[in-house]
């Protein structure tokens, strides 16, 4: 089933993308495609066996597992892509290229579904790559200038910091089995014995797969390539694909080199330094940005290094924190560009300015973006409460020094940017001032987009009613 579960959508992106068939006959055949994907990965959750691909050496195979992480992060995949690809119908209804889109949309279906369910760090960074090549061509679709530049600057960014993990994946591989196992696969002689070369591996991979979760210094690539990607490539990118780098992370920190190997240490601080400057630059430039996905990417900097924070404090509290915060990311920033895509779609609005009085012929559409916003600043009893709430406090339980305080204190100020850039929309847009003569025609999308985005809200407060219960 692992198997099945990682090369069906791989295969059906192919043979979705070559014939050309009406384009009601080819949205019946994406809706099968991604429920077919649905129905195998659920089958893989309750029945998936470990499996081994093929061997690379005597002692590299690329193998597939399933366990608590690969769970969660599999379940993330499969909700945000199947409300982004029931969203895409309409989205897409007259684009020339929609089986080009799709074909590399369920292709890096197929790799992240590799990605959650790696068993080793050849495996994972295999996978982490795949899922970098097949969804620069969404960022590409556009085909403008911009998009080109967009889409080069996410697959630089990405490359060269899947270079830098590359580094800490031959490192740790040769001085360890390169199996995860919870605590790491280091053995205790080889932490004695290379110590200091173990813990710049680790700091070298961190900083490398943290690119792909837009952490300082290797950002830049989330302001570019938003923009410019269609609304549902956007919500992937941001809810799920950046995902990539946080489960890079985790496996790399929690079940490779393992957290005692650097806790207490250097690179704990300069982790720590990196995910906080990470947070309050990425919470100033949303504040300062006036293009609304932009303004969503800057966002996405910030929210994602919330989890770098949890994880970073190498603590089972830390690790659950930051997994909530990734399931409440997850389904709230996706839906807050879906809700862009709306915008632009149904009325061609790119900037946060234009948005005023948007909620007299959007007031669907606004109240699913005030839903999301809520979660992501962090007011009970969405997702994104819970989350800061977990990190903080187990930041003043275990964080060294002066962090045990700075931690929520920075956490807090990021929540009332996060507020500033945010709720200002929807009041703007419910309440406009000065103006009494704006348009009232309603002109809220079909179900196929509206649906999603309700579906999205009500994970993210199932997420902060019950993510505790069923998050590792």
């Amino acid at each position: 089933m692992l198997l099945i579960s990682v090369l069906f959508p791989i295969a059906a992106g192919v043979a979705v993308s070559v014939p050309a068939v009406s384009r009601r006959l080819r949205q019946a055949l994406y809706t099968a495609v991604i429920v077919l994907t649905d129905l195998f990965g659920a089958l893989t959750i309750l029945l998936g066996r470990p499996v081994t691909l093929f061997r690379l050496t005597g002692d590299i195979a690329l193998a597939f597992s399933l366990d608590e992480v690969g769970r969660f992060f599999l379940i993330l995949v499969l909700t945000v892509y199947t409300a982004a690809t029931i969203y895409a119908f309409e989205y897409l209804e007259h684009d020339d290229r929609m089986n080009q889109f799709f074909g590399f949309w369920f292709a890096s279906l197929g790799a992240m579904t590799a990605a959650c369910l790696a068993a080793n760090l050849v495996s994972l960074y295999l996978c982490f790559e795949m899922a970098t090549l097949t969804s620069m061509p969404l960022v590409l679709h556009e085909r403008t200038k911009e998009a080109t530049l967009g889409a080069l600057k996410y697959l630089f960014y990405s490359i060269g910091g899947a270079l830098l993990g590359l580094f800490a994946v031959m490192t740790l591989c040769y001085y360890g089995s390169g199996v995860f196992a919870p605590g790491g696969f280091l053995s205790a002689e080889a932490v004695t014995a290379q110590g200091p070369l173990l813990r710049a591996a680790a700091f070298v991979g961190i900083v490398g797969f943290g690119a792909k979760a837009g952490m300082y210094p290797l950002h830049g690539w989330l302001p570019a390539a938003h923009p410019v990607a269609p609304a549902p490539a956007s919500a992937l990118l941001s809810g799920i694909v950046a995902k990539a780098g946080i489960l890079a992370v985790i496996r790399l920190v929690y079940y490779s080199a393992g957290p005692d190997l650097i806790r207490g240490t250097w690179v704990q601080l300069a982790w720590m330094i990196l995910a906080l400057l990470t947070v309050f630059m990425g919470s100033m430039m949303a504040y300062l940005e006036k293009v609304t996905k932009k303004r969503l990417a800057y966002s996405t900097v910030s929210q994602l290094s919330y989890i770098m924070l949890g994880l970073s404090l190498l603590c089972d509290g830390g690790l659950h924190g930051g997994l909530l915060h990734a399931a409440a990311h997850a389904v709230s920033k996706g839906t807050l560009f879906l809700c862009a895509g709306v915008f632009i779609h149904r009325l061609g609005i790119h900037n946060v300015s234009e948005l005023r009085g948007i909620g007299r012929q959007m007031p669907v559409t606004l109240w699913c973006f005030l839903i999301a916003a809520l979660s992501l600043v962090g007011i009970p009893p969405l997702g994104g409460f819970v989350s800061k709430w977990s990190i903080a406090l187990t930041a003043l339980e275990t964080a060294p020094g002066a962090f045990a305080v700075l931690i929520p204190v920075v956490l807090l100020l990021s929540a009332l940017l996060t507020a500033g850039y945010l709720l200002p929309i929807v009041v703007n847009g419910f309440f406009p001032s000065g103006d009494e003569n704006l348009p009232v025609q309603k002109e809220e999308p079909s179900v196929l987009m509206i649906g999603p985005m309700i579906a999205l809200c009500c994970c993210a407060l199932l997420a902060g009613l019950f993510g505790s219960a069923w998050i590792p």
